[in-house]
């Protein structure tokens, strides 16, 4: 009896055993199966978000260009459709870069700006914030998403000389060098005319990358090291356009600063650098010319006047005269262009750009929340274009409610 009982118990121990084990296992089994549930919805999320966000334009159709919130949120360019986004909805995401203070107007600005004589700044209070996206988007406090929005081709300009002034432009497509790419350029140069104010030069024309997808472009009556420049090139091969940019300026930052203040009316101010830095030693009597180049048809830029076009700017700690910090000008056309502001500080000159529609420029956008904490991250990639430039929209999501809930259980 005792045998049997014995034997008993191990089979018992043997079975519970076999049982714990099968409990473990069903249990990973069904864990596995409702996180890979949890994961599809987040991917079919991410498309419905991707589709829902590009092909789209929000509403109002237009209200890139206008001063008030949208109260639905889309991205596509109504006057194109497909897939195809508005350069001015763009322009109005709150970028996720440290903001700009002007105390002269006591405004916080979104800064979209990628530096080298190239800055994007709108004010914050008519900028998009990710959280007003996510609610008209209808995922606040369930879904985060983070869009990326990056040119399809890089074009980027290096100097090989300044006097002459040689620059070599490389252009690469997605991880290999375009041989063959129809090169358009426009180089703006500032040089004095005669009084205070400096004037802008301006030389156009074409080249053709070699097989090592590069080009060289010569300006025999360019003194580069004396005198500020600006560059913008569009490349384009085989229906994809690109578009770089470079300046060079003999200051050692950017005196002249724009900031868009309506964008339904397009007023910019042209403000001094000494009052939204305020370093010293400030630098006074900026003499200044600015003007526009709307992008018309097969990426040519035609030169539109300004009002407000010249002036003097001079920092805070000297007398405005009128008691004006700034100069307020008007983009002359709803359009997409280049505003370029060429000035002089004593025998010094600078310019700055500042592009009135993201593309003009070829600048990239980054929108929405952090997805480097998150469990599992799906994202969708759509090829679209602005304003006939080639982008790649990059769409993260990634569960914030379910991945919370998952947590509590296990």
């Amino acid at each position: 009896m005792t045998g049997v009982t014995i034997d008993h118990l191990v089979a018992l121990t043997l079975l519970l055993t076999v049982l714990i084990i099968s409990i473990g296992a069903y249990s990973q089994i069904i864990g596995a199966a409702i996180i890979q549930q949890q994961n599809h919805h987040v991917a079919m999320k991410a498309s419905d978000l991707a589709n829902s966000v590009s092909l789209s334009p929000g509403y109002p159709f237009d209200w890139g260009k206008g001063n008030t919130t949208p109260s639905a949120f889309g991205l596509q360019d109504p006057d194109v459709g497909g897939y195809s986004l508005s350069p001015f909805s763009l322009q109005k995401l709150l970028s996720s870069q440290a903001q700009v203070y002007y105390y002269k107007t006591g405004l916080w600005y979104s800064n979209n700006s990628l530096g080298g004589g190239g800055t994007l700044l709108v004010p914050v209070g008519n900028a998009v914030n990710y959280t007003t996206a996510a609610k008209m988007l209808g995922v606040n406090g369930t879904y985060g998403f983070q869009l990326i929005i990056t040119p399809t081709l890089n074009v980027s300009i290096s100097e090989l000389n300044l006097n002459p002034l040689m620059l070599k432009v490389y252009v690469r497509g997605p991880g290999l060098a375009l041989s063959g790419a129809t090169l358009k350029y426009f180089l703006y140069y500032a040089v004095q005319s005669g009084g205070q104010y400096p004037s802008i030069q301006v030389f156009s024309g074409t080249n053709q990358t070699d097989s090592t997808g590069s080009a060289v472009l010569t300006f025999p009556s360019v003194d580069g090291s004396q005198n500020a420049y600006s560059i913008v090139v569009y490349a384009n091969l085989g229906g994809l356009t690109g578009v770089g940019y470079r300046s060079r300026q003999t200051l050692t930052t950017n005196q002249i600063i724009p900031f868009i203040e309506d964008y339904e009316n397009r007023i910019v101010l042209l403000a001094h650098s000494w009052d939204v830095r305020q370093f010293p030693p400030p630098v006074a009597a900026l003499h200044f010319n600015a003007t526009f180049f709307v992008m018309a048809q097969n990426f040519e830029l035609r030169q539109i006047q300004l009002v407000n076009s010249s002036g003097l700017l001079n920092s805070g700690l000297v007398n405005y005269g009128e008691g004006k910090p700034y100069v307020r000008t008007q983009i002359p056309t709803e359009g997409e262009g280049i505003l370029v502001v060429a000035y002089r500080w004593g025998n010094k000159y600078g310019i700055v750009m500042m592009p009135w529609g993201v593309s003009a420029l070829g600048f990239p956008i980054t929108f929405g929340g952090d997805p480097s904490s998150a469990d599992w991250v799906a994202t969708e990639i759509r090829q679209v274009t602005i304003n006939g430039i080639a982008y790649q929209m990059k769409l993260a999501v990634w569960n914030i409610k379910g991945r919370q809930i998952w947590r509590y259980n296990r």
